[in-house]
């Protein structure tokens, strides 16, 4: 499954030489994952926190900076699943401006009961998505 969204470089995302401060692309990453999330699977991260008591936090980044970002540009965001497991779900990301590309890596994701703070099997109707099985 792929998913792509964009993110608009901010005020805020930005350091004193004027390129987004490298922290600022994990935010702007966890982004895409929401609306990946609402969009593309059917769940807000609302529902999935508030309601469910289901988290997906990060256990693994990598990131490959191949360029810069500046205030006021259109990042293009893909996610591409390249792994799905019990608990885990294996992401392959891309960040892009007029097709130049920006960074790129892996993240990992795993579904989390938030009470016990433990690893939980994805909810059935969430993996179906998540796998392409069903549609939103």
């Amino acid at each position: 499954m792929t998913y792509t969204t964009q993110v608009k470089v901010r005020f805020g995302d930005v350091d004193a030489a004027g390129i987004v401060f490298y922290p600022r692309y994990f935010e702007m990453l966890n982004t895409a994952v929401e609306d990946w999330f609402s969009d593309g699977l059917g769940v807000s991260f609302a529902d999935l926190h508030l309601v469910a008591g289901v988290g997906v936090p990060a256990v693994r980044v990598t990131s490959e900076f191949a360029a810069s970002s500046v205030l006021g540009e259109t990042l293009d965001v893909e996610l591409e699943v390249r792994e799905l497991g019990r608990s885990s779900c294996t992401i392959a990301y891309q960040m892009t401006c007029g097709g130049a590309k920006r960074l790129a890596g892996e993240l990992v994701i795993v579904c989390t009961d938030l009470k016990k703070r433990k690893a939980i099997a994805w909810p059935e109707a969430i993996r179906d998505r998540i796998d392409g099985k069903t549609a939103v």
